[in-house]
């Protein structure tokens, strides 16, 4: 049978030394040199990944990443290399930083279920009193969290935690929170000249062989980031009424609906064919709106097939 998505991958490239498998990408190490980084069509929400794969989502996610990247290397350099195929790119293989920058414009999503519970300080920052979901920030505040290893949940943490307790030098911290900054305000710029704001998203960065810090992993992408469409905004914020947004809130939303938020003893509801259809239509809608193209579906007659020769061959070159 004929595989049309990838839920899981076990390539042995030219070089392959080990493997590494995140929440959706499946990171490949090539002579301690090169990283192969496949984009799985996994779906994760809550920290749990979902039975079922989606049509597109991993050719969805590379692409935006990967053009993200590109235009944003000549402000922040990034690990990136090339893209042999629709769902994989290869970069420079880099130590991790043990913290994803979070960047928020707006009270949404996380920052604004704490709020909703009274808490006026998230991750060291102050909030001011008196917003309501959805308000924008009087500036975009840094709210980083651990990078978890083995499943587990992400935690808030403070910048003066992460320097206290050794996680990230303070001079590299700085460094992370210009970069973060700098990559927020391209991407709000970006998102805007497409009809979108930019709500919040995340960084991850590492450090090159030769020390430099870079951008790694994902950029931009629904996974990583919420958009909202520009026009209405005001007005539905001032009606009090839910933003159309652009990101995987949907899928958190029917999870919640069914009751199912990653907590022991409840069970993730049943995806229908239905649902991943419309779930891959969604990620469809969000590539062409954010990228301001139309999505080009790759052959998934037989994905993994076509991951293995694309990649074979490049790293034979």
């Amino acid at each position: 049978m004929s595989q049309k998505t990838i839920t899981t991958t076990d390539f042995n490239f030219p070089g392959q030394k080990s493997v590494y498998r995140g929440k959706v990408r499946e990171v490949y190490n090539i002579n301690d040199e090169l990283l192969v980084m496949v984009a799985t069509d996994r779906l994760s929400a809550f920290d749990v990944v979902l039975p079922k794969g989606i049509p597109y989502k991993g050719q969805i996610l590379n692409q935006i990443a990967t053009k993200f990247m590109r235009l944003t290397e000549d402000i922040v350099p990034n690990w990136l290399i090339d893209t042999p195929d629709p769902n994989v790119a290869v970069g420079h293989l880099c130590e991790p930083f043990k913290v994803e920058m979070v960047i928020r414009g707006y009270l949404s999503g996380h920052a604004a279920r704490e709020y909703a519970a009274g808490r006026r300080v998230l991750c060291g920052v102050e909030l001011p009193e008196g917003l309501k979901e959805n308000d924008k920030f009087p500036a975009p505040i840094i709210t980083p969290t651990t990078k978890a290893d083995n499943g587990e949940h992400d935690a808030d943490i403070s910048r003066q935690d992460i320097i206290t307790k050794g996680i990230v030098s303070e001079e590299d911290y700085s460094v992370l929170e210009k970069y973060t900054r700098a990559l927020f305000e391209k991407g709000t710029e970006i998102a805007a000249s497409r009809g979108l704001i930019l709500v919040d998203t995340k960084y991850e960065f590492g450090r090159k062989k030769d020390g430099t810090i870079v951008l790694i992993d994902e950029i931009h992408t629904p996974d990583s980031s919420r958009y909202f469409y520009a026009d209405g905004y005001g007005e539905r914020q001032n009606r009090g009424e839910a933003q159309k947004q652009l990101s995987k809130e949907f899928v958190r939303q029917w999870l919640i609906a069914n009751n199912f938020q990653g907590k022991e003893g409840q069970v993730i509801p049943e995806m229908t064919e239905e649902y991943i259809e419309s779930v891959s239509d969604r990620y469809i809608e969000l590539y062409e709106n954010i990228i301001g193209e139309k999505f080009g579906k790759a052959d998934i007659s037989n994905i993994l097939e076509r991951i293995e020769k694309n990649v074979t061959n490049y790293l034979k070159k």
